[in-house]
């Protein structure tokens, strides 16, 4: 009986040996359906478990400048809860608009759109215009999509007209078994980390990296004091990381005593738990007496306000984020979880000469960059929790509920947790605990 494509990747099979397998005619992926669009609007209940499905879709040809990665491990971003819930707008439109664009792009205007923008794996196939890459190398793939032949793109690949986050605003993402991605998306995978710990990393790394170390981003210094909301959600663990190696001073927003005590096992000394903040009043940071009282608690933690806010959370904080940021101080943002529409009392932000820096994603020597410090073990994966490509549904609920912590994981190819260490002593040396410092629940495999 002959071997296929999939065992021979779970198998460790070498380049030369993954060349001469036929790729498969189909794999299994997750999806949301053009048809299924309109399912939510009478209801203002948006179970994502009712329009994410595990499909096997055709496999698709591979452009010059392409690999096909086999998929061992994913990881759930935000992006993919407002996909299954069609919010703002269907992603089906991104895709539409992909396939105006005519030649390789056509391939995406698909009636099912392959989510997932985050992926380890193995190089399967290359392009014929590939160079740098070949067949067998383990990657982690970084979420640009750009397009090289903008001349913005040259300035800055996230300024580029043609930019777009891969699996979100494009199909064939990373919640597959298999991927097509840029050559241009593709990082080695650090060699210390099991396939799933590497895929948790690159979107929120390398989103929070360019909020505030690039110089594109807030540019932290050393002593900076850095208010993170959602301290222990995919962005926030990898901000507060980051503040720590730079020599700020991370103050960690949290809701529960459970995510207070990861926090400081993190080594995040200022942590404020906003259910004991708000005393029962989920509503108390969205008014100025709120704000206020977070003020208070941040200055009796580290006896100074804040030079930079790092927000994410979006309607719900972003008022408090300008008012608490300190004359002269930042306000960087890169996205809105709780809605877009922000409201916040302006004299604060003139009066006082704040900043407020929008931010999206990272180009490539960012996500470079930001690889180096996990294969060098000075930042740590944020997983937390492990679920197969079956219960895909039920890991990206639990984000769109705000049930997890750090970032949720999902196996593709790889049969179990734990696998693709490929420098073991390096592991050993960063050490077994510090590395699962996130994984203090139990995964969902078998």
């Amino acid at each position: 009986m002959s071997t296929t494509m999939s065992e021979a990747v779970i198998a460790g099979a070498d380049g030369a040996t993954l060349e001469k397998l036929p790729l498969p005619e189909q794999f299994a992926a997750a999806t949301v359906r053009l048809a299924d669009t309109k399912m939510f609007q009478d209801t203002d209940e948006k179970d994502v478990r009712k329009s994410l499905s595990v499909d096997q879709v055709p496999m698709p040809e591979l452009a010059p400048d392409e690999a096909l990665i086999a998929v061992m491990a994913s990881s759930v971003n935000y992006n993919t809860v407002w996909t299954a819930m069609f919010e703002p707008l269907p992603t089906f439109q991104f895709l539409k608009q992909m396939g105006k664009a005519g030649g390789w792009e056509r391939r995406h205007d698909l009636p099912y759109h392959v989510v997932g923008s985050d992926a380890a794996g193995v190089i399967v196939r290359t392009g014929s215009s590939v160079r740098k890459w070949r067949v067998g190398d383990h990657v982690v793939v970084a979420t640009a999509y750009v397009d090289d032949q903008d001349h913005e793109t040259h300035r800055d690949g996230m300024l580029g007209h043609g930019q777009k986050a891969w699996g979100f605003e494009t199909n064939f993402g990373g919640l597959a078994h298999y991927a097509i991605v840029r050559a241009s998306q593709l990082m080695r995978k650090p060699a210390l980390l099991t396939w799933e710990e590497a895929a948790a990393n690159p979107l929120c790394a390398g989103t929070a990296y360019r909020m505030l170390v690039s110089d594109r981003g807030a540019q932290m210094k050393q002593g900076d004091v850095v208010l993170i909301w959602g301290a222990t959600g995919g962005l926030g663990s990898y901000a507060v990381q980051l503040v720590r190696n730079g020599g700020g001073i991370p103050v960690g927003v949290v809701n529960s005593r459970r995510k207070a005590a990861l926090l400081r096992s993190l080594g995040c000394e200022a942590v404020i738990n906003r259910s004991e903040l708000d005393e029962g009043d989920p509503t108390l940071l969205q008014r100025p007496e709120g704000w206020k009282r977070l003020g208070t608690a941040v200055r009796d933690a580290v006896g100074d306000d804040p030079h930079i806010v790092f927000e994410h959370v979006g309607e719900k904080t972003f008022g408090a984020s300008v008012f608490l940021a300190r004359r002269g101080g930042t306000v960087v943002t890169c996205g809105s979880s709780t809605g877009y529409q922000h409201t916040y009392d302006n004299r604060y932000l003139w009066m006082r000469l704040k900043r407020i820096i929008g931010s999206h994603g990272a180009n490539l020597h960012e996500q470079w960059e930001v690889n180096r410090l996990f294969t060098m073990g000075r930042l740590l994966p944020a997983l937390s929790k492990t679920y197969t490509l079956d219960e895909v549904a039920a890991a990206v609920r639990s984000v769109q509920t705000n049930e997890h912590i750090g970032k949720v994981g999902v196996l593709c190819l790889a049969p179990r947790p734990g696998l693709g260490v490929t420098d073991p002593q390096a592991r050993t040396r960063v050490g077994e605990d510090r590395l699962r410092t996130f994984q203090s629940e139990p995964t969902r495999v078998p």
